[in-house]
């Protein structure tokens, strides 16, 4: 293969997008394909449709460079670039907990169907176990014989706001059942970060397509695991931020991914944990089923028990009582509201006749187009006005930085819900409000 190859990426999403823009970064020509014309479009005019730091700057780069360009024909890609990487969506099943694999089949079939050269493949999809070698399979009899096409995996491991430094500078590349001729090519596409020091695990298909749901499951197993601590802080009066300092001062276990609160939620933790649940069942790895189906039940629990929260705080009912929601993204740093456990639990106490206002600094308009009923603020102090009950529910720094005195003197009554446990309750409390924070004694 040609010593600097032409690249495609199939699916822009947010992985799709960041990894075209990440590849064009590191030197390469690339093509970014989709299906829907809105998006293509958007992004051949330089514009990032979702919020995703850094993005932007990239994209307007090497779209104004020449190096990057978007299209919606599959076949033209397939025909220009040598190897092509498949970014597509792989979400939860509507009937189950299995992941639907319906893009990908047809990413990777459809590409197949076009390639009049020889061509890497390359997922990057978290897809379950065992889908590699199916796919191989699928486009075995699609390939003319006298072509070299190889399929392997090289599963991402970006996060959301910050997927632009994670594509650039990985702290691990994958290679899932690569031919020395295919880890040769991705070795040069790479050559960037490896020359940074990033390491580079080469494994078979299947364990490559393990790492990054089992990496998935570990760090939500560690989430619901304080979160369950948490439990037990608030019944024996102990405080689960100072408990989970102390054991992040352990090199075994760090302190990341320690804080209790809310839980976790967005496009990727809860489905892929999911996902691998179903598959541990069909495999017969029952025992890891069964971990992993604990560790969604007391994730989910914490969203319960906020809600139970907020409606103690107004004396056992949230009906007509003014809730203000500071937060709507899963997380600080993006604008995805997928499976966000701040705008459940702002639905949740909607439906019990709470008249709920909203307010994120990035996410307010993607939450406004999934959960309409609400009511949305276009700042903290417009959030907080005449509210009973305020719940912190996303962590962002402008709500851990706002100053609690200034706020208390707009509220009915200055109650806070700290679900994130990232705020100084003794500081909030000293400005006059009454405090609560999940694992932390009343």
């Amino acid at each position: 293969m040609d010593s600097n190859p032409r690249v495609s990426v199939i699916g822009t999403g947010y992985l799709g997008a960041t990894h075209a823009a990440a590849m064009a970064e590191l030197g390469f020509e690339v093509v970014g394909v989709d299906t829907d014309q809105a998006k293509i479009d958007a992004l051949a005019a330089g514009k990032v449709p979702f919020y995703e730091p850094g993005l932007d700057v990239l994209l307007q780069r090497h779209t104004e460079s020449g190096r990057l360009r978007f299209t919606t024909d599959l076949a033209e890609a397939a025909r220009w670039a040598d190897v092509h990487f498949v970014c597509v969506g792989t979400p939860q099943r509507a009937t189950s907990h299995a992941a639907d694999l319906s893009y990908v089949e047809a990413a990777v079939t459809g590409l197949a169907a076009h390639l009049d050269h020889d061509a890497l493949i390359v997922g990057k999809s978290t897809v379950p176990v065992g889908t590699a070698a199916r796919l191989r399979e699928l486009i075995r009899p699609q390939v003319p014989t006298d072509l070299r096409v190889e399929l392997v995996w090289n599963p991402e491991f970006l996060r959301e706001g910050k997927a632009v430094h994670d594509t650039l500078h990985p702290d691990r590349i994958v290679l899932g059942g690569t031919s020395p001729e295919a880890e040769a090519t991705l070795r040069t596409l790479y050559a960037g970060p490896i020359a940074e020091g990033t390491p580079v695990v080469v494994a078979d298909l299947p364990t490559a397509e393990l790492v990054k749901v089992s990496a998935n499951a570990f760090l939500a197993t560690k989430i619901s695991f304080v979160n369950a601590i948490a439990a037990v802080c608030e019944a024996a009066g102990a405080d689960v931020t100072v408990l989970a300092d102390a054991l992040g001062h352990d090199v075994r276990i760090g302190r990341q991914f320690l804080d209790a609160g809310l839980g976790f939620g967005g496009g990727c933790l809860p489905k892929d944990i999911r996902a691998l649940m179903h598959r541990s069942r069909e495999l017969g790895a029952h025992r890891a089923a069964a971990l992993l189906q604990q560790v969604d039940e007391i994730n989910m629990a914490q969203r319960g028990r906020t809600v139970a929260m907020a409606v103690e705080a107004c004396g056992g009912s949230v009906l007509n009582r003014r809730v203000g929601v500071l937060g709507a993204a899963f997380k600080p740093g993006t604008d995805d509201v997928r499976d966000s456990p701040a705008l459940n639990v702002a639905a949740a106490l909607h439906l019990q006749g709470a008249q709920v206002t909203v307010y994120d600094p990035q996410a307010g308009e993607t939450a406004r187009r999934t959960f309409p009923t609400l009511g949305f603020a276009t700042s903290t102090r417009e959030a907080v006005e005449g509210t009973d009950v305020v719940l912190l529910l996303t962590e962002w720094d402008e709500f851990l930085g706002a100053d609690p005195a200034q706020l208390a003197g707009l509220t009915a009554h200055p109650r806070v819900i700290d679900a994130r446990g990232r705020l100084d309750l003794g500081r909030w409390s000293a400005a006059g409000w009454e405090v609560r924070g999940l694992g932390r004694a009343a």
